[in-house]
């Protein structure tokens, strides 16, 4: 048991204004008891708080009386100091440990911190509810409004053209939006939106299919909200379908997967096409053909076409190539009339909203 100490204190009991004089007692348990003509109190050492420092006394205060305050002279005792809370620079617990060991723990978090948020769109993408993803998916194609053009001749074409690159039971959903950029998006809930832009850059059915099938490689291998997430944070989460996100065509459009990400989704547009017998020819000369206009650098502003979000164009027109049967017979994709179908559609459909990009 501790030594019992003394000193003369001044105090307010919390109750009222009157300034109590007489003495601080330490009972050597782990109590302190206030006594002077007037009054008496006895509390528990674990109550009692620093409060402040004023001109030659310390000022400490009581956590079960929030009005209490305890006057002490600033040379207190060193048996009786040991037992009063010690002043508080940066905090209890950083007090506890010490500034530096502090500081070390908090750069450690910091850094977990930053980890977690730069990792978490590659494991909580893939596991977000499918009905979520969906409803952020309509929405964002309702951002559209009227500018997904539809005719009865080139709906056909794009569904067979669809049917050879997306063979599962439950199909993407394309469509072609009327939007002047060379350009091409997936979206959450299975939706894939063409750009006209992109479509009257295609020389061939071919070249579409290679660039269709690569969107839906993203779809099936569950790309996009792991993309989307990593594009616009956890806002398109926690503000649901109505986020500035889905507001904004330009940052649909320079969404970024990870290189990872494009060579599967590749991977799975080829593979499409040698089921379906569509020669990968096409889908390289696109590539080849848009390099050489747009240029083969991944840092390109988003808006300089559909290549400049797609690292490596050069590298993958080769495997395209690469993936090519010298000896196939490859069958149209389309016809003649089916991918002029495919190419006027915007044009001729009467009731498509135009894009104005001011």
């Amino acid at each position: 048991m501790a030594d019992a100490f003394a000193i003369a204190a001044e105090w307010y009991d919390g109750t009222n204004a009157v300034r109590h004089s007489g003495e601080l007692a330490w009972d050597g348990s782990g109590g302190f008891t206030l006594v002077s003509p007037t009054a008496h109190d006895s509390f528990a050492a674990a109550d009692l708080r620093f409060g402040e420092t004023r001109p030659g006394q310390r000022v400490y205060r009581r956590e079960s009386l929030p009005g209490f305050r305890l006057i002490l002279p600033e040379n207190v005792p060193p048996g009786l100091a040991a037992q009063l809370p010690a002043k508080s620079d940066y905090g209890a617990w950083i007090d506890r440990l010490g500034l530096g060991k502090a500081a070390a723990i908090f750069g450690v978090a910091s850094a977990a911190a930053v980890a977690l948020f730069l990792t978490a769109p590659d494991w909580l993408g893939p596991r977000i509810p499918a009905g979520w993803e969906r409803n952020i998916g309509e929405a964002m194609v309702g951002d559209f409004g009227g500018r997904i053009c539809s005719t009865p001749a080139g709906d056909a074409a794009l569904a067979k053209l669809l049917s050879k690159v997306d063979p599962a039971e439950e199909r993407v959903r394309a469509g072609i939006a009327n939007i002047d950029m060379v350009n091409a998006v997936a979206l959450p809930g299975g939706q894939v939106l063409l750009f006209d832009g992109l479509v009257q850059q295609a020389e061939s059915p071919e070249e579409l299919a290679g660039v269709l099938g690569h969107e839906v490689g993203h779809v099936r291998e569950r790309h996009v909200m792991t993309a989307l997430l990593r594009q616009f944070g956890l806002s398109i989460l926690l503000a649901g379908a109505d986020s500035g996100v889905t507001n904004s065509i330009f940052g649909l459009a320079s969404m970024g997967y990870s290189r990872e990400a494009e060579r599967e989704a590749d991977e799975y547009a080829r593979a499409r096409l040698k089921e379906s017998n569509i020669s990968p020819l096409g889908a390289a000369g696109f590539f080849e053909r848009m390099s050489e206009e747009y240029g083969d650098n991944a840092d390109a502003p988003a808006l300089a076409g559909w290549l400049a979000s797609h690292p490596s164009s050069g590298e993958r027109a080769e495997a395209y190539r690469d993936a090519a049967d010298d000896g196939g017979n490859y069958a149209p994709v389309l016809t003649p009339d089916e991918f002029a179908a495919l190419k006027s559609m915007c044009e001729e459909d009467p009731d498509v909203e135009e894009f104005d990009f001011f």
